[in-house]
């Protein structure tokens, strides 16, 4: 355990006359460091042997090559709910560790329309995307996988940290501010809002409800 702990915090220590104090209670903390794995899953990415013969994935920012038999969303990200299984499948077989899905949700620009109660957004798409993802999660847990929880990305629109941008919106609230900074910051609910509040209030039944 003294050598692996130094190869992996100190590569080099040899070569500076690194010295690591490992007391003897050190190793029985090391066995009980992680209760539980937490991840984000937004899409999956393929790759082959021969990338070079391949269309590179325009929104993979992992890298990989673009899946032809994959959905697209606006920034080109690879929309595979049935990868969520596997991803879960293949984590808690590998770790056996309860699991937390973090973050997991689409991007879109979203567009503002008058809606019977005022200003929102048809966001049918998102609704789509998340019912499916939800159902996969629910295939999971039948596999045996143990899930302590599920989290959206995110409540409402924020700057997206993959581009910077407040048109990429994920939110169940419209925020009115653009790219450039302008608008009132006037919010108003999206059509999943009130879809992803009848999953909670229903525990996940309503997402096979026709």
């Amino acid at each position: 355990m003294k050598v692996l702990l130094c190869k992996i915090l100190w590569p080099g220590k040899k070569e500076n006359n690194i010295e690591i104090e490992f007391a003897p209670e050190d190793e029985e903390i090391l066995k009980n460091t992680v209760a539980f794995i937490s991840f984000s899953y937004y899409m999956s990415v393929a790759a082959a042997h021969d990338p070079e013969n391949y269309t590179s994935g325009r929104g993979n920012v992992l890298g990989g090559i673009e899946n032809p038999y994959l959905e697209k969303s606006e920034w080109g990200w690879a929309i595979d709910p049935v990868g969520l299984r596997l991803v879960l499948n293949d984590f808690y077989d590998r770790y056996q560790l309860p699991l937390f899905i973090v973050e997991n949700g689409l991007g879109a620009k979203d567009v503002l329309v008058d809606g019977p109660d005022g200003p929102t957004v048809q966001d049918d798409y998102r609704i789509d995307y998340l019912q499916k993802h939800l159902v996969q999660v629910g295939q999971a847990l039948q596999d045996g996988v143990e899930l302590w929880g599920y989290t959206t990305w995110g409540p409402i629109d924020l700057v997206s940290a993959s581009t910077a941008q407040l048109s990429k919106r994920y939110g169940f609230i419209y925020v009115d501010r653009n790219d450039d900074g302008s608008g009132s910051l006037a919010r108003y609910k999206k059509k999943s809002f009130n879809w992803y509040k009848e999953v909670i209030a229903t525990n996940g039944d309503s997402l096979y409800q026709d």
